[in-house]
This record gives C-alpha cells, sequence and structure tokens, in this order.
C-alpha cells in the first residue's frame, strides 16, 4: 500500500486506528501523515503525527513500547487506516494496554469468555502487574508455560479417568487458560487454531 493511495484530509492527516493483531482490541485512535505514513509502511514499526505537538513521532522510542506492524488496511473511503500490530507492552501513556475503557456487558454468544480471557491475557503481557499470575507466567518465561500446560492436561487425563466431573471440569479450564497464555507468549492469535479446526470441519 502507497501513500498515495490514503485521502489525507485538508491538514495532511489521516486517522490512524492501532489494533492488537492477536487478542483483536482496539489499542489506539491517532492520527498520521504523509511522513508517518511512509515510515511505518518502510519500518514495520508504529509513526504517527502528534497533532499537539505538531510533530512526528515513533511509538515507543522513549517508552520502549514499540509495536511491530503487521498489516496496515485502509476503509472503502480510503480515508482511515487500520495498523494491526504486535504491541511490545501497553499503548497507553497511562502505563494501560489500551486507551479505551469501559464497562460494557454485551455478550454475543457462549464462548465470549474466550476474547475476554485472550484480552485480558494480553494486557496482562503489556502492563505486567505486579502480583498477578500471569504476570508471574510470563516473567518466567516459556519454559514455566509448558511446564503448566504440560501439568494441567496430566490432571485432566486424571480427572477423566476417576470419571471425577467436578474436578475434570476445574481441570480443564486450568488447562484451557494456561493454553491461551502459551499461545500469546508465542504471538499465535486464537483465531488461527479455530481457522485450523474450521478448515478441518470443511473439508
Amino acid at each position: 500500500m502507497k501513500a498515495d493511495e490514503i485521502k489525507f484530509d485538508e491538514k495532511g492527516l489521516v486517522p490512524a486506528i492501532i489494533q492488537d493483531a492477536a487478542s483483536k482490541e482496539v489499542l489506539t485512535l491517532a492520527y498520521m501523515n504523509k511522513e508517518a505514513f511512509e515510515k511505518t509502511s518502510e519500518t514495520k514499526e508504529t509513526w504517527l503525527y502528534s497533532r499537539s505537538r505538531q510533530e512526528l513521532w515513533h511509538k515507543g522510542e522513549t517508552s520502549g513500547n514499540t509495536q511491530k506492524v503487521l498489516e496496515i488496511r485502509y476503509d472503502c473511503d480510503q480515508d482511515a487506516v487500520l495498523l494491526l500490530v504486535e504491541p511490545n507492552g501497553p499503548a497507553c501513556h497511562t502505563g494501560d494496554y489500551s486507551c479505551f475503557k469501559g464497562s460494557g456487558t454485551a455478550k454475543s454468544g457462549r464462548f465470549d469468555i474466550f476474547n475476554t480471557l485472550e484480552k485480558v491475557i494480553a494486557s496482562r503481557e503489556a502492563e505486567m502487574p505486579e502480583g498477578a499470575y500471569t504476570t508471574y507466567l510470563f516473567t518466567e518465561g516459556v519454559d514455566k508455560i509448558l511446564k503448566k500446560v504440560g501439568e494441567e492436561a496430566a490432571e485432566v487425563i486424571i480427572a477423566s479417568k476417576n470419571r471425577n466431573h467436578e474436578e475434570l471440569k476445574w481441570e480443564a479450564a486450568d488447562l484451557l487458560f494456561h493454553l491461551m497464555v502459551l499461545l500469546r507468549e508465542q504471538k499465535l492469535p486464537l483465531d488461527e487454531v479455530l481457522k485450523v479446526l474450521e478448515e478441518r470441519h470443511n473439508s
């Protein structure tokens, strides 16, 4: 995609929506000028234009919370862009995973908890809050996460052999949670796993 394909406004800017490519959480709404767009395309990292400071800025230049840009899209009118990124830390200057806050309770299906968990796990990795179990797992690294996945899988087997439904539901939940932490550590979106299941089903 080239800058010439984008319709910048009279001030030479275009809104840029930044989204976590894995969790699908919207992280930031910012603006880009032509130079920011071109630098983002060239470096595969997020560059934006600050309207308050009236200058170009490289996301994470001072904080270290850079964003690897995996894909750039534009809308049907070509007057807004979407950056799908792999964040290296919080997106917000407050230290939060996302700049957006809310308390919505809308439900769309029986598996909504997976969407919620994926976003919470992503925010834990970005913010690393002290005392959180998920922070501990990310701090310890992939070997610890793999160990937990193995342990929980073994517990699922034992509960199943014991025909203990109460124990099985708890152990199965533990296994799914740790598997989702592993997917985040590996930067593999849950969507990719679901896509494989869908493809297998369709074939």
